[in-house]
């Protein structure tokens, strides 16, 4: 398919032989709890991805990282949104590395050395709270760091073998401080508990996370810049960027699983057949020029740029899915199960922070000409 053969090449040529072992089996074997999709994810050596050469990993690019998405989501939703948010905390902590002189690369090296996944605790999928708020509370005790608290859903709950939270602590002025606390999913005190209520998405492992007592050591703590209120720390921009474009590209990919099937429908429209070829390849030219901007120096600048590829390959996605739903017809609608899936799970693009209604007074804000700030 000439809309993914660029994406293709990628993954296999920095995942070799994932692409074929995903194309092995149906869509939906894929999507089911407790499916194969993320151990097969670490055979090919997924984890260690964004992780930089020195420690061990392949230190793929933005772009290149967006291409394996987009990939990896034409053949399972649920593997490209999982390993979205494990690319996010990797991301992150490459970035702790770059600016630290302490020993956070030995957490890079073993990500990439024993392919661990690693979960996201930052606050997303509760209405009315901001995305910086933390889900978790955090003590200081007896040298430690004492985290309690819940993230709900939470992407790898079931196959994570770390976990960043968010947490806020006292600075050295006495004023709060974000955090980023790194927790082994074997820690005391760590549980999971069912969540995820839907069939959508069901092999990303979405469940609730919960944390009670749980002690990290503080070598396991990354203290962040002090900001602003709202305002994002360098840290933060720079996993936001990453976040953004790569949910973007791994839903692209899985709307894109379903052009492909439209293309290949011998009665359908080759109006509409060229029409919703023809949007996912410009919101894939979109995403992959912001992409490869934001390879440079990460600003606000760059963060603006990604929040609006993301809400513009959002409508773009929408587009796409109503064309190619009705262009398919009732008849290939009722007979194939995917879809009717493929349809509703590219739908959850909307459902990732920050949400369009509620960043659009911040956006215009920052158009205007001030700071960029997320609420």
């Amino acid at each position: 398919m000439r809309l993914l053969d660029d994406a293709r090449e990628v993954l296999d040529e920095v995942l070799p032989g994932l692409d074929k072992r995903l194309a092995e089996a149906p869509l939906m074997s894929w999507e089911q709890p407790g499916g194969p999709g993320l151990t097969v994810f670490r055979e090919a050596g997924g984890p260690a991805l964004l992780v930089p050469e020195v420690h061990g990993g392949r230190g793929t690019d933005l772009l290149t990282a967006t291409r394996v998405q987009r990939a990896i989501g034409f053949r399972s939703p649920s593997l490209a949104v999982a390993t979205t948010m494990h690319h996010f905390s990797a991301a992150s902590l490459v970035e702790v590395v770059a600016r630290s002189t302490g020993m956070e690369w030995m957490l890079l090296s073993a990500i990439a050395r024993d392919n661990l996944l690693v979960a996201s605790g930052f606050a997303e999928g509760r209405a009315g709270q901001g995305i910086l708020t933390p889900t978790m509370t955090a003590t200081e005790r007896d040298g430690v760091v004492v985290l309690n608290g819940t993230k709900k859903p939470c992407s790898l709950a079931h196959s994570m073998d770390l976990m960043t939270a968010s947490v806020t602590l006292p600075g050295t002025d006495g004023s709060p401080q974000l955090a980023v606390a790194v927790v082994p999913a074997t820690t005391p005190g760590v549980s999971v508990r069912p969540f995820w209520n839907t069939p959508a998405l069901a092999g990303a492992e979405s469940d609730e996370v919960v944390f009670t007592d749980v002690e990290v050591p503080q070598d396991l703590v990354v203290r962040t810049e002090l900001v602003d209120g709202d305002r994002l720390d360098h840290l933060q921009t720079v996993g936001f960027v990453w976040f953004e474009l790569l949910m973007s590209a791994s839903y692209l990919g899985a709307a894109t699983a379903l052009v492909d099937r439209l293309l290949a429908a011998p009665r359908a429209d080759v109006g509409v057949q060229a029409q919703v070829a023809s949007t996912v390849r410009a919101a894939t030219l979109l995403l992959e020029g912001t992409a490869a901007t934001a390879m440079g120096p990460i600003n606000d600048e760059r963060l603006a740029d990604a929040l609006v590829c993301r809400y513009a390959v959002q409508d773009a996605i929408t587009r796409v899915l109503d064309l190619a739903v009705e262009g398919l017809g009732g008849l290939s609608f009722i007979s194939s199960g995917d879809i009717a899936y493929l349809a509703g799970a590219c739908r959850a693009l909307a459902f990732h922070p920050p949400g369009r209604h509620r960043m659009a007074p911040a956006l215009r804000d920052y158009f205007t000409g001030g700071p960029l700030r997320v609420p």
